[in-house]
């Protein structure tokens, strides 16, 4: 008959928990790469009046929330089950705290797309749109950033995206004032000016839960809980 060594049972826990921890990262990654997907959509879908890619965008949002729903299940399962401390635990409450904020993300990407297809046939204005799709791409290559410094683990880097996030704030101040301008002095402008205050309000809001992505890269790396920002985030 075969006994296990207690070494033997360890070292095959850890392996079980390993594989387990190897799925839950790469599910994240797919979460990360379908919102990336959603905000580069979004952004794109708006600056180009396209109804059609906006609407695919809110068709595929319920796909982001089940990968959200199934990371938060394989986390507390994982914790259930293996009892994870230190630098393990840290690893999997990281990923339980960012799926949340890319997942908000993803739900702001659908809030542009839904502002996309109400504004169609309202009366543009070609310099709001100019800085829009600045703010956007921008945004997006953030959001890009940001979960690749969260694959490499870099802390580093992700401090310094989070500072990125003060050009979107002034952005947006920079045209919520400009759209206030134009609309005073033309009342058919009104809708779409508040139209492009919500996208450009939205566009920084990602800027925040990027930030809050930041915030959990240095909680994974130094165990420490840092609030970065803290006088320019909105929810």
């Amino acid at each position: 008959m075969f006994f296990q060594t207690k070494k033997g049972r360890v070292k095959n826990v850890r392996k079980t928990f390993n594989d387990e921890l190897k799925k839950l990262h790469v599910r994240f990654a797919e979460l990360g790469m379908m919102v990336n997907e959603a905000v580069f959509h979004a952004t794109n879908a708006f600056v180009n009046h396209d109804k059609k890619l906006a609407e695919s965008v809110i068709e595929k949002d319920y796909v982001i929330n089940g990968c959200e729903n199934d990371l938060e299940k394989m986390t507390l399962e994982l914790i259930a089950l293996y009892q994870p401390v230190t630098e393990d635990l840290r690893d999997v409450i990281t990923i339980l705290k960012a799926s949340s904020d890319i997942e908000r993300v993803g739900d702001h990407a659908v809030s542009i797309c839904h502002a996309t297809i109400n504004m169609k046939g309202s009366l543009r204005i070609a310099e709001i749109e100019i800085e829009i799709a600045k703010m956007g791409e921008y945004t997006c290559q953030m959001f890009q950033n940001v979960l690749d410094a969260y694959m490499r683990k870099n802390e580093e880097r992700a401090l310094k995206i989070a500072k990125d996030d003060f050009f979107l704030d002034e952005e947006l101040r920079k045209i919520r004032k400009r759209c206030v301008t134009i609309m005073q002095g033309n009342p058919k402008v009104v809708i779409s000016g508040s139209y492009y205050n919500l996208v450009a309000t939205y566009l920084e809001r990602i800027g925040d839960y990027v930030t809050n992505v930041c915030e959990w890269i240095v909680f994974l790396e130094k165990g420490e809980i840092v609030e970065l920002n803290p006088n320019t985030k909105q929810y």
